[in-house]
């Protein structure tokens, strides 16, 4: 796959963000939508609808870091672009893009023409001149002086254009991506069979409310709507759920982390996610640059930013607890029913960088590790290829999980596994420095091999509050209780079953 040297990677490009939310906390929280970083075009990238990051008073907002976007490689690369923003239904304006480039090499050759000219003055006026000729001289000098600072003036303002407009592209995608909408999505794997019952089934809530689970109502007084609090035995599971996930994660190589939930606004951007704009879904901090992380990849992406690593020391996995916040913007309905989609919750992430070559194969690894931790508690579930308008501006390819959930009779995304390639190392400036195979000492200076930027990938292992829904729902039991699935039995004292308190004696 080749290489586009921007912020992403660039196969078909198209950047998207992932909202955020905001209300009030101590500071007041506004809504952070998701704003279009340009996408490393590295030749692979990835992408899902981008907006322009806007202030409350819809005035464009300046980026404030630079990404290593390769506008050339756009350039000489126009038609397979075009078509990616167009598959992934993307906003960028690639011809603003292209017509901005070339304005900035125009100005760029000016600039460099006058200091020529100011660089050959100079030199000139180091001999001994008639002081008329160096008056002239002086005059000259000064005249392409102040040339020179429009000229660089002029420059700086396009650079900044052509990095907020270029932030818009998506990352270039996977050839086998399906092109289309949601639907056009296409089945990987199929695990398992609904479950079948004798009975009635319960949804959720009901179970919850019956075994005394959650609190719905409370939470609603205390934090607004679509805020919960757990009780009793849920406590105990997702406390349970938390831990197997990072258990399992450790077995298979994964260091552990917790993250800041706080994070600069700047780094949800180079992660691809927009915490400005009018559908959010992230929680900014109003009067600061900081906000509310929607996703561990954030914080954990952030880890090795600005950072040259040794190629002996990748590939780099982590898995991270946070809590999470989104705004869950526009999100309504049945299908958003109790702890569907909620502002906070809980969630295990996995998070990889490695050597661009190698991205493929962790990409498979990671849907893998899902298929199996899910497999382990015995669900009903559905591994998903998606298509180009339903991937996040970073993303080259993503897989998704959909669990069988019976209580509300349909699927549910419990999970999914992103290859961003090095749409987020680009604007993390996450980079390595191959080894040189033929050398036991590595060169160093400028016989030292020129750094490459990173693949990042990232996989939830455990989604909190859905993974609560398919386990009440699928182990639920006429009399009322639920069966704990047995991988999880370990990291509940044991508990093997939640009972309705009138069984409990």
């Amino acid at each position: 796959m080749g290489v586009v040297h921007c912020c992403f990677t660039f196969h078909s490009l198209k950047l998207a963000a992932l909202p955020y939310f905001s209300k009030t906390l101590t500071c007041r929280l506004t809504p952070y939508h998701p704003r279009p970083l340009f996408p490393l075009l590295v030749r692979s990238l990835s992408a899902s609808p981008v907006q322009t990051a806007v202030t409350d008073d819809n005035k464009a907002v300046k980026p404030q870091w630079k990404a290593a976007i390769d506008f050339k490689w756009i350039r000489d690369n126009k038609e397979s672009v075009a078509v990616n923003i167009k598959n992934r239904n993307s906003i960028a304006n690639l011809e603003l893009v292209l017509e901005l480039y070339e304005k900035l090499l125009n100005v760029q050759k000016e600039v460099e023409k006058l200091r020529a000219e100011r660089n050959a003055v100079a030199n000139k006026m180091k001999g001994k001149l008639e002081p008329s000729e160096r008056q002239k001289l002086i005059e000259e000098g000064k005249n392409l002086k102040e040339e020179l600072v429009t000229l660089e003036e002029d420059l700086l303002k396009l650079t900044d254009e052509l990095q907020q407009e270029a932030q818009s592209i998506p990352n270039i995608t996977h050839p086998d991506v399906p092109s289309g909408g949601e639907d056009s999505s296409t089945v990987r794997k199929m695990v398992g069979k609904p479950a079948e019952f004798s009975f009635a089934v319960k949804d959720h809530v009901q179970l919850g409310r019956e075994l005394d689970l959650f609190d719905f109502d409370a939470a609603a007084e205390v934090s607004g709507s679509k805020f919960y609090y757990l009780k009793n035995e849920a406590v105990m599971l997702e406390m349970g759920l938390v831990n197997w996930a990072v258990s399992e994660a450790m077995k298979r190589g994964f260091t552990p982390l917790t993250t800041p939930e706080i994070v600069r606004s700047s780094v949800v951007e180079k992660c691809g996610f927009q915490p400005r704009g009018t559908n959010t879904q992230v929680y900014s901090i109003e009067n600061s640059d900081q906000c509310l992380i929607g996703t561990a990849e954030i914080p954990v992406g952030g880890i090795h930013m600005d950072s040259i690593l040794s190629e002996s020391s990748l590939p780099l996995k982590y898995v991270a607890f946070s809590h999470c916040f989104r705004t869950e913007a526009g999100a309504a309905g049945a299908a958003t029913r109790g702890l569907y989609r909620v502002h906070q919750f809980s969630k295990v992430e996995m998070f990889i960088l490695c050597q661009p070559d190698e991205s493929d194969s962790y990409h498979k690894e990671l849907i893998e590790i899902e298929e199996e931790l899910f497999s382990s508690l015995g669900l009903h579930f559905k591994t998903l290829d998606m298509a180009t308008e339903d991937l996040g501006a970073p993303a080259y390819r993503k897989f998704d999980v959909e669990a069988w959930m019976p209580g509300l009779g349909r699927y549910g995304e419990i999970s999914s596994a992103s290859n961003c390639t090095d749409y987020q190392s680009r604007r993390l400036g996450i980079r390595y420095r191959p080894e040189s195979s033929s050398s036991s000492s590595p060169k160093k200076g400028k016989n030292a091999a020129p750094t490459q930027f990173v693949h990042t990938l990232n996989a939830t292992a455990c989604a909190v509050p859905r993974m609560i829904i398919c386990l009440l729902e699928n182990f639920q039991q006429e009399d009322g209780s639920v069966i704990i699935p047995e991988p999880l039995r370990p990291f509940m004292g044991g508990l093997q079953i939640i009972k309705p308190k009138h069984l409990q004696n």
